[in-house]
C-alpha cells in the first residue's frame, strides 16, 4: 500500500450525502470545466511528453485535485473565508536521470485557490492555469517550485472525449462506482522550463483529464494503473486497470482508441491484454515499470517501458508518475500512472 497516505483511503469512503453520478449526463461545455462542488472528489489534470532544444525527452505533470470536506457548505452568512471544500495541487517534471515533485494545499478561497469562469482560472495560489476565455484553450500554465520553474502555452482545437458510455465512466465490474469523465488528449505544447537556474525551450504534446465522483474505488480496490497514450498514427490510446482481488471479482480494464476528429471507439473490458513485464523497488515498494499491451480488435501490441523508473511522487499520498515510450505495432510516447502499491 501507499508509503503515506492509501489512495484507497481517499478515493474509496464512503459517499453518503454527496452528489451521485449516473448515467446520462448530458455534459455541457464550458460550464462542465468548473468546480462540481457537490461531488466529493474532483480533478484537472495534465501530463505532457515534451523534448527540448537538445532534443532531449522529459515528461511532466500539473494536477489540482478538489476535495470536499463535507456534503454541505458553510452558511453564507459566516466568514467569507468558511468553506468545507479542500485543494491540492501536484506537480513533477521528470527526465532520463532526475524526478521532482512538489505538493500544495490550500482552502477553497477566492484569494488562494479554486476554479473562477470569464476567464477560466484554475489556480493553487501562483501554480495558475490561465485560459484566454471561458474555454479550457487557449490557455498558459504556470507553476513555480524551489527546484523548477515552467511556463508553457496550451491550445487544442480538437473535440472533447467523452470516456465511456458517454461519459459515464464505469470502475468496477459491478458497477458500483464511476466517474464523470472527459479527456482532450490532442494538445500542442510550448514554452519555457527553468530548471535549477537555466532556462530552456521546450514543446510537444500534452492531455488533459477532467473528472469527478464521489467515490472512486470500493472497499475491495486497492488501487489503478492508468495510461495516457499518443501512437504515431496520431491517433490517442486511453487505458485503466484497477486492481481487485480475484475473490473479489478481478481486476476492471477500460480503454478507448481517439482520434483528432473527436471519434473514438470504446473497447470492451474482455479485449484489453495488459500484463507487467518489468517491476522495480524503491523506498520498499515494488512497483510495475514497463508493460504490455494486447487489443487485437485495434492490432495494437505494444510494449511500455518507463523514462525514468524512479519517478515517484512522494507526497501525502505516495504514487508513480513519468513519461513512458512506446514500442510495437505502434510507436509513441505517453503517461503512465499508478497508485496504491
Amino acid at each position: 500500500m501507499d508509503r503515506v497516505t492509501p489512495m484507497s483511503s481517499i478515493m474509496g469512503q464512503s459517499s453518503e450525502g454527496f452528489s451521485k453520478v449516473i448515467p446520462g449526463k448530458q455534459f455541457n461545455f464550458p460550464a462542465d470545466h468548473l468546480a462540481h462542488d457537490q461531488f466529493r472528489q474532483e480533478w484537472w489534470y495534465l501530463t505532457a511528453n515534451l523534448t527540448n532544444e537538445q532534443g532531449e525527452p522529459l515528461g511532466l505533470q500539473w494536477t489540482q485535485f478538489r476535495i470536499a470536506l463535507s456534503p454541505n457548505a458553510p452558511s453564507k452568512t459566516g466568514s467569507s473565508w468558511a468553506t468545507n471544500q479542500l485543494y491540492m495541487a501536484h506537480s513533477g517534471l521528470t527526465t532520463s536521470e532526475q524526478h521532482w515533485a512538489n505538493e500544495r494545499w490550500s482552502r477553497g478561497q477566492p484569494q488562494l485557490a479554486g476554479v473562477t469562469p470569464s476567464p477560466l482560472n484554475i489556480k493553487l495560489e501562483d501554480w495558475i492555469w490561465q485560459s484566454q476565455g471561458d474555454n479550457l484553450f487557449p490557455a498558459q500554465l504556470n507553476v513555480q517550485t524551489a527546484e523548477y520553474h515552467y511556463s508553457l502555452q496550451l491550445d487544442s482545437t480538437a473535440p472533447f472525449q467523452l470516456q465511456g458510455e458517454k461519459g459515464y465512466s464505469i470502475k468496477s465490474k459491478d458497477g458500483s462506482v464511476a466517474s464523470y469523465y472527459y479527456s482532450q488528449p490532442f494538445i500542442q505544447v510550448s514554452g519555457e522550463i527553468t530548471l535549477h537556474g537555466k532556462r530552456q525551450k521546450v514543446s510537444g504534446q500534452a492531455w488533459l483529464d477532467r473528472e469527478w465522483s464521489s467515490q472512486f474505488l470500493n472497499k475491495h480496490q486497492q488501487g489503478w494503473d492508468w495510461f495516457a497514450i499518443h501512437l504515431d498514427d496520431g491517433s490517442a490510446l486511453m487505458l485503466f486497470q484497477l486492481r481487485t482481488s480475484e475473490t473479489a471479482g478481478g481486476h476492471f480494464y477500460s480503454a478507448r482508441r481517439m482520434f483528432s476528429d473527436g471519434t473514438g471507439v470504446q473497447i470492451p473490458n474482455e479485449e484489453i491484454q495488459l500484463s507487467a513485464t518489468k517491476w522495480q523497488q524503491m523506498d520498499s515498494v515494488t512497483r510495475p515499470i514497463a508493460w504490455q499491451v494486447k487489443i487485437a480488435s485495434q492490432q495494437i501490441d505494444i510494449e511500455l517501458s518507463a523514462l525514468n523508473p524512479n519517478a515517484v511522487m512522494s507526497l501525502s499520498v505516495n504514487y508513480w508518475e513519468g513519461p513512458i515510450s512506446v514500442k510495437g505495432s505502434h510507436q509513441g510516447v505517453g503517461y503512465m500512472e499508478l497508485t496504491g502499491y
